[in-house]
C-alpha cells in the first residue's frame, strides 16, 4: 500500500499543480532535464548535488560563488531532484528529503542578473512560474521535506525554507525578504511565508527587508528547531533517522492529509477532511501493526 501510494503521488504530483500539465513550460523545462538525469541514487551537477541512501534523499545547493542563488538552472535542477527516479523501488522506500547548502549562505534568492534589462530568455514570468512550480512540488511532495539551514536565507531562499515541512536551523542562521529595498517586492516568497508566520510579522519582514534571527524565526513559526551551529548536521541526522524508522505508509498518508486539511477554510470542513483521513489511516496494515505492538509492548514491524 505504501509503495503504491508513494509511487502514485510522485508520479502525479506535477499534474496536481496549477499550470503544471504536460504543456506547461515549467513542466517541460524540468522534464527535459529530468530525462537526462533519471536516476537519483547518486546524481551531482556543478550547482546541485543529489544522493539517496537508506530512504533519505539529500539535495545540496552547491553554488557557493553565487551564494546558492535560485537561478533558472538551479530551479530546473532542484525540480528534477524532486521528480520520480527510474528505480521505482527507490521511490517506494523514500521516507524524507533533506535540502541543505554548501557555504555561509543557504540561498540568496533569485539570480538578479537574470532580471536585468534587456531580457531575452528566460523571461521574468518564466523564472517566477518555474520557481512557483518547484515550491508547490515541495509542498505536494508525498513525504516530509526538511530544510537544514546554515547561514542566510533571503528572498526566494527564504521562500524555499518556508515551503519545506520542517526546518532545522543553526543558531547563526538568518532569514529575510529584502526585495523591497532594491525595488522588487518579495511577492512570491510571501506565499509560503505568510502560511508559516503571522500576517503582521510577515508584513514587517516584507516591507522593511530586515533579517530575523533563527530564534525569532522559531518563535514566529518559520523554523521548527534551532541548534548550535556545530550540532546542525547531527540534529538533522537524528531527525531523518527517526523518520526513517517510521512507517512509510503512514508518513505518506499523513503528508497528503495535512496538505488537504490546509486547503479547508472552516473549522467544520477541516475536521471533516481530517476525520476521513484518520479513519482511512486506521485501516492501514501498519496502523494495526502499530496498535498490536503497543499492546504487546514491542517495537512495530512495519511491512516496508
Amino acid at each position: 500500500m505504501a509503495g503504491r501510494l508513494l509511487s502514485r503521488a510522485l508520479g502525479t504530483s506535477a499534474s496536481l499543480l496549477p499550470s503544471a500539465g504536460p504543456a506547461s513550460p515549467c513542466a517541460r523545462s524540468i522534464a527535459a532535464v529530468h530525462t537526462a538525469h533519471r536516476n537519483h541514487s547518486s546524481h551531482s551537477s556543478s550547482i546541485l548535488q543529489v544522493s539517496q541512501r537508506d530512504g533519505v534523499r539529500r539535495i545540496v545547493l552547491n553554488n557557493e560563488p553565487k551564494r546558492n542563488a535560485l537561478s533558472y538552472a538551479m530551479l530546473e535542477a532542484l525540480g528534477t531532484a524532486l521528480m520520480p527516479s527510474e528505480d521505482a523501488k527507490r521511490d517506494e522506500n523514500l521516507s524524507c528529503v533533506v535540502i541543505s547548502a554548501k557555504g555561509k549562505v543557504f540561498s540568496s534568492g533569485h539570480d538578479l542578473s537574470e532580471l536585468r534589462q534587456p531580457i531575452s530568455s528566460p523571461t521574468p514570468k518564466e523564472l517566477f512560474d518555474l520557481c512557483s512550480f518547484v515550491m508547490q512540488t515541495i509542498h505536494n511532495f508525498p513525504v516530509p521535506v526538511v530544510a537544514q539551514v546554515a547561514g542566510l536565507a533571503t528572498a526566494a531562499g527564504c521562500q524555499l525554507v518556508a515551503s519545506c515541512d520542517m526546518v532545522l536551523a543553526g543558531e547563526s542562521a538568518r532569514f529575510a525578504t529584502p526585495g523591497v529595498n532594491i525595488g522588487l517586492f518579495c511577492t512570491t516568497p510571501s506565499v509560503p511565508l505568510l502560511r508559516c508566520i503571522s500576517e503582521k510579522k510577515g508584513a514587517y519582514m516584507l516591507f522593511t527587508g530586515e533579517p530575523i534571527s533563527a530564534q525569532e524565526a522559531l518563535i514566529h513559526g518559520l523554523v521548527s528547531k534551532v541548534v548550535p551551529d556545530d550540532e546542525l548536521e547531527s540534529a538533522t541526522n537524528s531527525l531523518v533517522n527517526h523518520l526513517s524508522g517510521l512507517s512509510k505508509e503512514v508518513l505518506t498518508h499523513g503528508k497528503v492529509a495535512l496538505s488537504e486539511i490546509a486547503k479547508e477554510k472552516s473549522l467544520e470542513s477541516a475536521y471533516r477532511v481530517a476525520s476521513h483521513y484518520m479513519a482511512q489511516n486506521a485501516k492501514l496494515d501498519d496502523c494495526q501493526e502499530g496498535i498490536d505492538a503497543f499492546f504487546g509492548k514491542r517495537k512495530p514491524n512495519w511491512k516496508d
